[in-house]
């Protein structure tokens, strides 16, 4: 019995001693409270989110704090998407048993402080879409347990320290989205752990070093939007591990490898866009089947023999603006194996000198199929009509082709395009009046054809429209007043180059965001309507080739953002507006034949030789020298002299007493004669009313 006693005892002073704090660790806890208070000190926190950061709060409740268990130290700093800013102490060197410090989606700036290189258990430091500047800290490789780093989406800048291939357990290096220059460092290809490396959208350059190919464990490798050149390392592409691939927007050259889709088995994303790659696209990519996304756009690709059947899970193939065509009839052969790829959204084929004609299965593509791009090619013939059970498109793009016949009808079934561009084609009918079921449609171009009739007005109904192109066809009629109250019209609307007639509708006003109109080539009359004034985004202006007449209204005035206005070739009249020499962004201003008269101004656009035309006005004169017009007549008594006046003023009272009995009912109209005199014209003009009334 008592031997039991003296057991307990002996086992309650053990679990005392373990879980109550020692002096020592009071101690070491005080000193990272002190650290985390003079931390917050450089912190700007509008939402308060560190406010129990105090003394009547314990250490270990603070928010976003962990403690350890046993020494209750911190171990864990977590104030991730808090809109936190500032700067980041030195002090942080101070937590000697941080394992993880999250910061990401907040406003810090400044230097990523040395300090930190000194807390040597720390495992995760992501400091991601944050402001920090400044260069990546040389000594990082003492913090030799780090698994995660991560500085994505920041300002830094310099390069990437070679040391960092001294930190052997990190699985996960982050580092796109700065400013980083020089090339990738080689010791890069010491970090055998290494699944995530990420060097995207900075400012490398150099060539890509060979060690990165004996990086066996990484899946995820992405290194685009830089400024490397020279050919990828054959071992890169013998990573087998590899899921996601991305090396777009380089200076990359050479010829992919035949066997690529057998050695990256698991590949998912294939992204070298944009490059200088070379050669046939292998046909061992058949064999990749678990590819979901293929951007190979914007190289010197010739030749493609794939079969895309096996890609079961595609869904984005890109392979737009290529040499791929021969321009001949079995250029399209290839489209056959894509109708099994029944997870199809995205098909870009655009600029590859495709020849052929569209086969109608191509309505028989996926029915998720968003984004269809086949223009910039010579393929003929008319628009397949089984098109339209792609019910799912928000992008449709046929331009510059050479198709001919009619725009299906049944496009208007098409109720989720956003996009639709047939321009630079042969299409000949008329405009479907079903277009106005796309009501998402915010661009339609189907300039450069041959359609005829009239602009339906159902096109009103398309009130998402920002861009609206029906130039040069032959299309006839009056614009529809409907498309003007069309208010999210704001980039372009072109109807340049038509048999448009008629006065130009008032409802132009309603325009207010356009940012360029064209309306010239065509037989619009009467005067600029004075509502064009309201546009006040114009930044283009092309009115020219019509048959306007009277002056240039006032109101243009207001159109502040103009940088090129063309008004020439119509029946335009009077003096040349003023105002315009005050339209600061102008830049380019043409007013070539048409009847204007008087004095030309002398500033703004016009002291600009090279940016105005204003030839075929015969009765215009001043101006600069180098345009060789005739001086003006000089105005006779410039000078207001009163003691003149004070003689002129009682003959003329004189006169009108005399001639008030004979001529009452013209004394108005003379009144306003003798006040032109007093603003000091000379007398004749007085006169002239007597002679203009048969005096």
């Amino acid at each position: 019995m008592p031997s039991s006693i003296l057991l307990s005892c002996f086992c309650f002073l053990l679990i005392y001693t373990f879980s109550t704090p020692s002096s020592a660790t009071i101690l070491s806890n005080e000193t990272d409270r002190l650290a985390l208070l003079a931390i917050k000190s450089r912190f700007h926190d509008p939402s308060g989110v560190t406010s129990s950061w105090n003394n009547s709060v314990p250490l270990c409740l603070w928010t976003g704090i962990t403690c350890g268990r046993r020494q209750q130290r911190v171990t864990k700093l977590d104030l991730r998407n808090q809109s936190i800013g500032g700067d980041l102490s030195p002090f942080i060197g101070n937590l000697s048993f941080l394992r993880s410090i999250n910061l990401e989606n907040n406003n810090f700036h400044g230097d990523i402080p040395n300090e930190i290189t000194l807390l040597f258990g720390l495992e995760t430091l992501t400091l991601t879409n944050n402001s920090f500047s400044g260069t990546i800290p040389n000594n990082l490789s003492h913090c030799s347990k780090l698994i995660e780093f991560n500085v994505l989406q920041n300002n830094l800048q310099g390069e990437i320290p070679e040391e960092m291939g001294n930190l052997l357990k990190l699985e996960t290096l982050y580092f796109g989205e700065n400013q980083l220059t020089g090339q990738l460092p080689a010791s890069i290809g010491n970090l055998s752990a290494l699944q995530v490396f990420d060097v995207r959208a900075n400012g490398l350059s150099g060539t890509i070093p060979y060690s990165l190919g004996q990086l066996r464990s990484l899946y995820y490798l992405h290194l685009g939007e830089n400024n490397i050149s020279g050919m990828v390392p054959l071992p890169i592409f013998n990573i087998s591990s590899l899921v996601y691939l991305f090396l777009p927007f380089n200076r990359l050259s050479g010829s992919l490898p035949r066997n690529i889709g057998y050695s990256l088995p698991k590949l998912k994303v294939f992204s070298i866009s944009s490059n200088n790659f070379t050669g046939h696209l292998p046909y061992s990519l058949s064999n990749a089947s678990n590819l979901e996304k293929i951007s190979l756009s914007e190289n010197y690709f010739s030749g493609i023999s794939i079969d895309f059947s096996s890609l079961k899970s595609l869904s984005l193939l890109d392979l737009g603006q290529n040499n791929l065509g021969t321009i001949t009839g079995n250029d399209l052969n290839f489209l056959t194996s894509l109708i099994n790829c029944s997870k199809l959204e995205v098909l870009g084929l655009n600029d590859n000198q495709f020849g052929g004609v569209l086969p109608n299965f191509i309505g028989n593509f996926s029915i998720t199929m968003s984004s269809l791009a086949i223009g910039g090619n010579q393929i003929y013939g008319s628009i397949p009509p089984g098109i339209v059970n792609l019910v799912n498109l928000a992008s449709l793009g046929l331009e510059q082709n050479q198709l001919s016949g009619t725009i299906p009808q049944g496009i208007g079934k098409l109720k989720k395009l956003q996009i639709l561009y047939l321009y630079g084609n042969s299409l000949r009918g008329s405009i479907p009046a079903s277009l106005g079921n796309l009501t998402l449609l915010n661009k339609l171009w189907l300039s450069s054809n041959n359609l005829k009739g009239s602009i339906p007005s159902s096109l009103g109904n398309c009130q998402n429209l920002m861009e609206l192109s029906l130039s040069k066809n032959k299309l006839t009629g009056i614009l529809p007043q409907q498309i003007l109250g069309i208010s999210t019209l704001s980039l372009v609307l072109d109807v340049s180059d038509n048999l448009l007639g008629g006065p130009f509708p008032s409802q132009l006003g309603n325009l207010k965001t356009l940012i360029a109109l064209g309306i010239s080539g065509n037989r619009f009359s009467g005067e600029i309507p004075s509502t064009l004034g309201s546009c006040t985004s114009l930044e283009i202006l092309y009115m020219h080739d019509n048959s306007f007449n009277g002056s240039i209204p006032p109101s243009l005035s207001s159109l502040r953002s103009i940088e090129k206005l063309d008004l020439s070739s119509n029946n335009l009249s009077g003096q040349i507006p003023k105002y315009l020499e005050t339209l600061s962004f102008l830049i380019y201003l043409n007013l070539s034949f048409n009847h204007f008269e008087g004095e030309i101004p002398t500033k703004g656009i016009f002291n600009n030789k090279t940016g105005i035309s204003l030839a075929g006005n015969e009765r215009l004169c001043g101006g600069l020298v180098e345009m060789h017009l005739p001086s003006c007549p000089t105005k006779r008594l410039k000078k207001s002299k009163t003691p003149h006046l004070k003689l002129i003023i009682p003959v003329i009272v004189s006169c009108a007493s005399i001639l008030h009995h004979h001529f009452h009912s013209k004394k108005e109209i003379c009144t306003k004669h003798f006040k032109f005199v007093a603003h000091g014209r000379t007398i004749s003009n007085g006169f002239l009313c007597g002679a203009e009334q048969g005096y």
